[in-house]
């Protein structure tokens, strides 16, 4: 019998440091998230960084929290709901931080029979600290506590037509009214090592300016190119001229080189280049999240009019929104209605 689990990052139990502290513990742990030797992490991050990141982190989720809980996994609930509702077999979800948990998401669609799953993490382009950490928990889960259980994944879906399609849709829906100068594709920033080492021809990316635009396996995996891919097929479809668009990485850790350019230095700068009037869209996302409401809609917003902007749009993710559900459905439904699937091991997601 075939399942669907959905899988997105995950939240706080509340805004609160006492529930922030576990969370960010958990995440930051990871070691795909700090790809550090144990010891150097734990003391990174249980010795400095849960020192004091606990009572900042849960000051920014008090200021984008809902009354129903955090805006990600009610964003997440909603859109599992509409999709359960649009195909014809078990659809469970989990957090990869968090709950609920992968194993509870896992024990669900188990408990109903579900013997192959379709594992679907919720993000457009792959990363070690997004993509194959969830897959890399949900295979030791597998041989744990439920080996009868077989895989698929499905891979990156940045390059797919009808996500481009949404995407560029609800861009489009949201820009109506506002007459922008400029439209920034803010994606969520990573450590240049991440890409080097998700480059399964060890020897492609040198994040020059050029290897994500040279044709190579390595694009499998690569989460600037991915980017980059993502923003040009969306500005394809929109027809947004050249200058009028750009690019830009947000949420860096201080003390390591990340990609570039940075979300927040850009559009400090962009008021004293002419743009008074700024719309952000957040394609590395597909539900809104602490770093698109409070990090772009708010602090982005508040900087950008401080250095000298007028009007500041952040444009809300996919969402539950009724054509993206619709999307995911129909993945699910081909996948289902497929007289035979296919099993990726866990090397094929470079984990």
């Amino acid at each position: 019998m075939k399942g669907v689990l959905l899988v997105n990052l995950g939240s706080p139990e509340s805004p609160t440091p006492k529930d922030v502290k576990p969370y960010l513990d958990e995440f930051l742990m990871d070691k795909y998230v700090i790809d550090v030797p144990f010891l150097l992490r734990a003391l990174l991050v249980r010795g400095i960084i849960l020192q004091t990141r606990p009572k900042k982190s849960a000051a920014a989720y008090a200021k984008i929290w809902w009354d129903e809980g955090s805006p990600l996994v009610v964003i997440s609930k909603r859109m599992h709901e509409k999709v359960k509702q649009l195909v014809d077999i078990p659809v469970s979800l989990a957090m990869r931080y968090g709950n609920p948990s992968l194993l509870s998401g896992l024990q669900e669609l188990h408990d109903k029979g579900v013997n192959e799953v379709l594992l679907f993490p919720l993000y457009p382009q792959h990363a070690m600290a997004s993509t194959t950490t969830i897959l890399v928990l949900a295979e030791e889960l597998r041989k744990k506590h439920f080996p009868e259980m077989k895989f698929t994944i499905v891979p990156a879906f940045y390059n797919k037509p009808d996500y481009l399609k949404n995407l560029a849709d609800s861009i489009k829906g949201h820009l109506e009214g506002f007459d922008y100068d400029h439209l920034l594709f803010s994606y969520h920033g990573i450590p240049e090592r991440h890409i080097r080492k998700t480059d399964i021809t060890k020897s492609h990316c040198k994040i020059d300016g050029s290897c994500c635009n040279t044709p190579s396996p390595a694009h499998e995996f690569c989460y600037r190119h991915q980017c980059y891919e993502t923003t040009k097929q969306v500005v394809k479809l929109l027809g947004i001229p050249e200058g009028k668009y750009s690019q830009t990485f947000q949420s860096r850790l201080a003390g390591d080189k990340w990609l570039t350019p940075y979300t927040d230095v850009e559009v400090n700068k962009m008021p004293e280049k002419g743009i008074k009037n700024l719309a952000v869209v957040t394609p590395a996302f597909v539900s809104d999240c602490l770093e698109t409401l409070e990090e772009i809609a708010m602090e982005a917003n508040h900087e950008f009019k401080a250095h000298g902007g007028e009007n500041f749009k952040a444009i809300p993710c996919l969402n539950d929104g009724d054509d993206w559900c619709k999307t995911v459905s129909n993945w699910i439904t081909n996948w289902s209605n497929a007289s035979s699937s296919v099993k990726l091991d866990s090397e094929k997601t470079n984990a």
